[in-house]
Protein backbone atom coordinates (compact mmCIF):
# COMPACT_ATOMS: atom_id res chain seq x y z
CA UNK A 1 0.00 0.00 0.00
CA UNK A 2 1.22 3.32 -0.95
CA UNK A 3 0.36 6.85 1.05
CA UNK A 4 1.24 9.95 -0.81
CA UNK A 5 1.20 12.94 1.15
CA UNK A 6 1.81 16.08 -0.65
CA UNK A 7 3.46 19.72 -0.04
CA UNK A 8 4.25 22.66 -1.91
CA UNK A 9 0.90 24.67 -2.65
CA UNK A 10 0.40 28.45 -2.22
CA UNK A 11 -0.48 31.67 -3.40
CA UNK A 12 2.01 32.74 -6.31
CA UNK A 13 1.52 36.01 -9.13
CA UNK A 14 0.79 35.16 -12.62
CA UNK A 15 4.00 34.26 -13.95
CA UNK A 16 5.48 32.65 -11.14
CA UNK A 17 6.80 29.52 -10.29
CA UNK A 18 5.95 26.56 -7.62
CA UNK A 19 7.65 23.13 -6.84
CA UNK A 20 4.89 20.73 -5.65
CA UNK A 21 6.23 17.75 -3.53
CA UNK A 22 4.79 14.30 -3.25
CA UNK A 23 6.36 11.64 -0.57
CA UNK A 24 5.15 8.51 -0.97
CA UNK A 25 5.83 5.68 2.14
CA UNK A 26 8.90 4.07 1.71
CA UNK A 27 9.22 0.52 0.47
CA UNK A 28 6.48 0.48 -2.60
CA UNK A 29 7.04 3.67 -4.43
CA UNK A 30 9.66 1.47 -6.97
CA UNK A 31 6.36 -0.28 -7.91
CA UNK A 32 4.68 3.07 -9.40
CA UNK A 33 4.47 5.13 -11.78
CA UNK A 34 3.15 8.51 -11.17
CA UNK A 35 0.67 11.28 -12.13
CA UNK A 36 -0.54 15.14 -11.44
CA UNK A 37 -3.68 15.35 -11.83
CA UNK A 38 -5.55 18.66 -10.70
CA UNK A 39 -9.32 19.66 -10.18
CA UNK A 40 -10.48 23.85 -10.58
CA UNK A 41 -13.50 25.16 -8.58
CA UNK A 42 -16.97 23.56 -10.48
CA UNK A 43 -14.18 21.65 -13.02
CA UNK A 44 -13.71 18.03 -13.66
CA UNK A 45 -10.25 16.27 -12.31
CA UNK A 46 -7.78 17.10 -15.43
CA UNK A 47 -4.99 14.73 -15.93
CA UNK A 48 -1.90 16.93 -15.62
CA UNK A 49 1.64 14.81 -15.87
CA UNK A 50 3.08 11.37 -15.67
CA UNK A 51 6.44 10.02 -15.22
CA UNK A 52 7.08 5.94 -15.80
CA UNK A 53 9.53 4.68 -13.17
CA UNK A 54 11.33 2.36 -15.55
CA UNK A 55 11.82 4.75 -18.71
CA UNK A 56 11.49 7.88 -17.34
CA UNK A 57 9.15 9.33 -20.19
CA UNK A 58 6.91 11.59 -19.30
CA UNK A 59 3.60 13.24 -21.02
CA UNK A 60 2.10 16.25 -20.45
CA UNK A 61 -1.79 18.13 -20.88
CA UNK A 62 -1.30 20.15 -23.63
CA UNK A 63 -1.80 23.40 -21.82
CA UNK A 64 0.77 22.30 -19.55
CA UNK A 65 3.46 21.83 -21.62
CA UNK A 66 6.76 23.43 -21.93
CA UNK A 67 5.69 25.43 -18.04
CA UNK A 68 5.64 22.18 -15.91
CA UNK A 69 8.29 19.13 -15.11
CA UNK A 70 7.28 16.06 -13.32
CA UNK A 71 10.44 14.05 -11.97
CA UNK A 72 11.03 11.63 -9.45
CA UNK A 73 13.46 10.42 -7.19
CA UNK A 74 13.28 6.90 -6.08
CA UNK A 75 15.85 6.88 -3.28
CA UNK A 76 13.80 9.63 -1.57
CA UNK A 77 10.43 8.09 -2.14
CA UNK A 78 9.20 11.56 -4.00
CA UNK A 79 7.59 12.66 -7.25
CA UNK A 80 8.01 16.23 -8.52
CA UNK A 81 6.07 18.63 -10.16
CA UNK A 82 8.06 21.87 -11.24
CA UNK A 83 5.19 24.49 -12.09
CA UNK A 84 7.09 27.60 -14.39
CA UNK A 85 5.37 30.41 -16.07
CA UNK A 86 2.28 29.85 -13.83
CA UNK A 87 -1.52 30.99 -15.30
CA UNK A 88 -4.61 31.63 -13.46
CA UNK A 89 -5.83 29.06 -15.14
CA UNK A 90 -3.57 26.55 -13.86
CA UNK A 91 -5.26 27.64 -10.15
CA UNK A 92 -6.31 24.26 -8.73
CA UNK A 93 -6.36 21.37 -6.17
CA UNK A 94 -3.27 19.60 -7.56
CA UNK A 95 -3.35 15.57 -6.56
CA UNK A 96 -0.57 13.10 -7.22
CA UNK A 97 -1.42 9.56 -7.71
CA UNK A 98 0.31 6.46 -8.04
CA UNK A 99 -0.57 2.98 -10.16
CA UNK A 100 1.21 0.01 -11.00
CA UNK A 101 3.73 -0.20 -13.05
CA UNK A 102 2.15 -3.20 -15.15
CA UNK A 103 -0.79 -1.50 -16.07
CA UNK A 104 -0.39 0.09 -19.36
CA UNK A 105 -2.21 2.95 -21.33
CA UNK A 106 -4.79 4.92 -20.83
CA UNK A 107 -2.25 7.35 -17.98
CA UNK A 108 -4.94 10.21 -18.49
CA UNK A 109 -7.55 8.28 -16.77
CA UNK A 110 -7.58 8.81 -12.95
CA UNK A 111 -9.91 5.54 -12.76
CA UNK A 112 -6.92 3.93 -13.42
CA UNK A 113 -4.81 4.95 -10.53
CA UNK A 114 -4.46 2.49 -7.30
CA UNK A 115 -3.46 5.63 -4.81
CA UNK A 116 -4.11 9.22 -4.04
CA UNK A 117 -2.90 12.24 -2.20
CA UNK A 118 -4.58 14.59 -0.35
CA UNK A 119 -4.23 17.16 -2.47
CA UNK A 120 -2.74 20.73 -2.18
CA UNK A 121 -4.33 24.20 -3.46
CA UNK A 122 -2.57 26.15 -5.67
CA UNK A 123 -3.73 29.78 -6.40
CA UNK A 124 -2.32 32.03 -9.19
CA UNK A 125 -3.35 35.77 -9.21
CA UNK A 126 -3.38 37.70 -11.83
Amino acid sequence: QVQLVESGGGLVQAGGSLRLSCAASPGTFNDYNMGWFRQAPGKEREFVAYIRRSSGSTDYVDSVKGRFTISRDNAKNTVYLQMNSLKPEDTAVYYCAARRTYYSGRYYEGKTYDYWGQGTQVTVSS
